[in-house]
């Protein structure tokens, strides 16, 4: 966690009244700070930086000529007060008198004020005469030159406390801001939010000073506003609000703020210390944040694991090859900063930290056109252009610190036809890499999987109270699984090969006695689930070894009707329905090197995975590749794969699949061992839900007309609002969009099979609603035939 910016979330003294929480909105917008009354002049601009005053040199200047774009000079070159010499002398003017007293001072260099002597403002018996408004409710008389101009009092001490981010504190012409409504400008990165008769005005810059060493003895402290790195946002905020042109500047706010390398916040127990809990790092967010997540946190502490679904937050999603690499942190966080107001699109990609974690297929890939996604540091296949490569480029920190910024190249502008909701301009390309799976065969790199073997004494034990399905099956066997939390809610789905033990240690497997499993889990998530595993190894003293084998292992996966016909030129194993059944697995040779194939598929189709050791991961995807030549092999990234699995109707974790979701909600009771009298993690939960009824039921549905859904949609069932769609994607094989829900009953009972085939549905994209049909069973075979080669 690298700390930038210029804000933090306290109040202000004085008159910077305490700041409210602030909403959210399409992007990655946060708080915005307020603050109390402001001053501005008709016949000179009057700038205050906390308790610093400047003012224009000329008598005659008014505020209108003086554009905002002009406070760096105004700043860094004119003078307090009028007058020629540099003596601190006072020039007119008591206390109470209503005029303001200032010394004449010169500022220094550039970005630094010299601090005014001030004066009491009058208390009674002034009104403005534009609104008649008392000073300490809206503005001061100030008699300058027989002129009245309006300006707020400076309070006596001037000191403020941390708030939210750099902002200014502006008087308008009187009233011109009254009744204006908070504004968030995603274009320009900036926000201007009315508190009383204040406005302030703050963004989020390319350009934030990170804070190298923080000192342990800050607290509660401000800087000195760097105006070279908040003028930037002046431009953006006149042409929101052009009246800011004419408005004087009152104080600002400058502190420090804490941005993580993904955005969001780190919660929960700290994978390094049991018993050791974060709740830090909210992205200037933490007004609007601090309520659900302290309470979440609370029952955290108290209960081992939150009451709702916090993933996104927990410090466990990180690994530690990338919270121990300072160019990563730095780079990523600066990104989360510059970006604060971006709008988030379903399949933006960042640009920073990139090229982290590599497997051995990633030249291989990017010769190829690849477009790589980033997940957890990974580079994985994204979807394979057609026009050429398209490399991740070193970060350019959006040109500053001296950066000159990649103005013009090919990721760049691959991932901008991304900055839609819309289909994309490559929808066609991504639709060939699923037809060519449907219809002949796809290759999947997938080498970004967590790989980890589990062995030991008790590693039988640990497996049966792990995972909720059976996995103490003979050796060979493959077994998909989900690992559940004491409240039966989901932490996994991934799946478990029983090893035979073995003296000789390999790549492929580790020397052990009794018992092993090698588990296979998304790499996005490999380290919640690897924290996962050890925290309930631990607690129940299991003894076995989790061993992570990551990254030693490619792993290729070839899918498709003619994946049976391609592989048999590559393997020295007969693949055969009755040699090779579905879900199982065998060490095999893949042109002349040792392999793991297990008869699997994330897609829905006949296909196998092979996990190959690291170096030979490149020769055998290019004996796969040569083989597949005649049969119409292709290569195919995650973008494919996303709508594949939801047109056959798999379960992404923490999609449609989450730790407050239970396996029995999400149609996968198959995966639970209840027929069994085996105690396993969660059991007691699934028992009791299954007894009381399903709340809740996760349901696959279609829309005819081909518009593009991403999740958060609204599910309409006669009439009323029932859920919202938690996942997503165009199916190009049915030809429909597809979408999947948790579903409840309005009169809160259970919801039967027989409630979700009666209703009449509609899904709500962007406040239009389009009729859509549920569906008990994926749409794309239903009855599994294609999976056990059945065509």
């Amino acid at each position: 966690m690298a700390v930038v910016g210029q804000g933090s979330e306290e109040a202000g003294t004085g008159l910077l009244p305490g700041l409210p929480a602030q909403g959210g909105s399409a992007g990655r917008g946060q708080e915005e700070g307020g603050a109390g009354p402001t001053g501005s002049s008709e016949r000179g601009l009057t700038v205050v930086a906390g308790e610093w005053e400047v003012g224009p040199r000329k008598e005659g200047l008014g505020a209108s000529s003086l554009p905002w774009k002009s406070l760096a000079s105004l700043i860094s070159g004119w003078l307090l007060a009028d007058g020629e010499d540099d003596d601190d002398q006072d020039q007119g003017g008591t206390e109470g008198s209503g005029q303001l007293v200032l010394q004449k001072k010169r500022l220094g260099k550039a970005g630094t004020i010299r601090k005014a002597s001030q004066r009491k403002w009058p208390t009674a018996g002034v009104v403005c005469p534009q609104c008649s408004l008392r000073p300490r409710v809206h503005s001061a008389l100030l008699q300058k030159g027989g002129t009245i101009v309006h300006r707020g009092p400076v309070p006596p001490g001037g000191g403020t406390r941390p708030t939210a981010q750099p902002w200014l504190t502006l008087r308008p012409l009187c009233c011109a801001f009254q009744n204006m409504p908070n504004v968030r400008d995603h274009d320009a990165s900036v926000y201007l939010r009315l508190q009383g008769d204040a406005l302030s005005v703050g963004g989020y810059e390319t350009n934030p000073i990170f804070w190298e060493e923080v000192s342990d003895k800050f607290a509660f402290g401000l800087f000195d506003l760097d105006w070279d790195v908040f003028t930037q946002h002046i431009e953006g905020a006149i042409n929101r609000v052009p009246v800011l042109e004419k408005t004087g500047v009152k104080s600002t706010v400058c502190g420090p703020e804490s941005f993580t390398p993904d955005h969001k916040p780190l919660m929960g127990e700290a994978p390094e210390l049991r018993g050791f809990f974060l709740g830090c790092g909210f992205n200037s967010a933490g007004m609007m944040l601090g309520g659900g997540c302290g309470q979440e946190l609370a029952h955290w502490i108290v209960h081992g694991r939150p009451e709702k679904d916090m993933y996104s937050y927990d410090i466990r999603r990180f690994h530690h090859l990338l919270t121990d690499h300072r160019r990563w942190i730095r780079e990523r966080s600066h990104e989360s900063y510059a970006k604060n107001y971006s709008v988030v699109f379903p399949h933006d990609e960042p640009l920073a930290g990139r090229n982290m974690r590599t497997d051995p297929l990633h030249e291989e890939l990017l010769a190829q056109g690849c477009v790589f996604q980033e997940r957890q540091g990974w580079e994985r296949p994204g979807w394979f252009t057609p026009k050429g490569t398209a490399p991740v480029l070193r970060y350019d920190y959006y040109g500053a610190y001296g950066n000159r910024m990649h103005e013009d190249h090919a990721y760049g502008r691959l991932l901008g036809d991304d900055y839609t909701f819309d289909f994309p301009p490559h929808h066609d390309v991504i639709k060939k890499e699923c037809l060519a799976c449907r219809g002949a065969a796809a290759v999947f790199n997938m080498s970004y999987f967590g790989k980890f073997y589990l062995v030991g004494l008790d590693a039988r034990k640990a497996a049966d109270w792990l995972f909720s399905a059976d996995v103490s099956r003979p050796p060979g066997s493959t077994v998909y699984t989900c690992m559940l939390n004491h409240r039966g809610g989901t932490e996994s789905d991934l799946t478990v090969s029983r090893l035979a033990p073995g003296p000789q240690a390999s790549a492929l497997a580790p020397a052990f006695e009794g018992d092993g499993y090698y588990l296979a889990v998304g790499g996005a998530v490999a380290q919640h689930n690897w924290s996962h595993i050890s925290t309930v190894l631990q607690d129940q003293k299991f003894r076995c070894q989790l061993i992570d084998s990551s990254e030693d292992l490619g792993l290729i996966s070839i899918q498709g009707p003619a994946s049976r016909a391609i592989l048999q030129e590559v393997l020295d194993a007969d693949l055969s329905d009755e040699a090779f059944p579905f879900s199982t697995h065998k060490l095999v040779r893949a042109s002349g090197h040792l392999v793991r194939a297990m008869r699997l598929s994330f897609v829905g189709e006949l296909g196998w995975e092979l996990h190959v050791p690291k170096p030979a991961c490149v020769p055998v995807y290019r004996a796969v590749m040569a083989a597949g030549t005649k049969h119409g092999l292709v290569n195919a990234g995650y973008r494919a794969i996303d709508s594949l699995s939801i047109e056959k109707g798999y379960r992404h974790w923490h999609a449609d699949l989450r730790p407050d979701d239970s396996p029995l909600e999400a149609g996968l009771a198959f995966t639970c061992k209840l027929k069994s009298a085996v105690p396993f993690l969660g059991r007691e939960a699934l028992e009791k839900q299954r007894a009381e009824g399903l709340r809740r039921r996760l349901v696959c549905f279609t829309v005819d007309e081909k518009v593009p859904m991403f999740g958060l949609e609204a599910i309409w069932r006669n009439g009323q609002v029932v859920g919202h769609v938690r996942r997503a994607d165009f199916g190009f094989a049915v030809d429909k969009t597809l979408a999947y829900g948790y579903i409840r009953d309005p009169s809160g009972q259970s919801v039967s099979l027989d409630f979700v085939k009666s209703g009449d549905y509609a899904l709500e994209r962007m406040g239009v609603a389009y009729p859509a049909r549920a569906h008990l069973k994926s749409p794309f075979d239903p009855d599994n035939k294609r999976v056990k080669g059945i065509y």
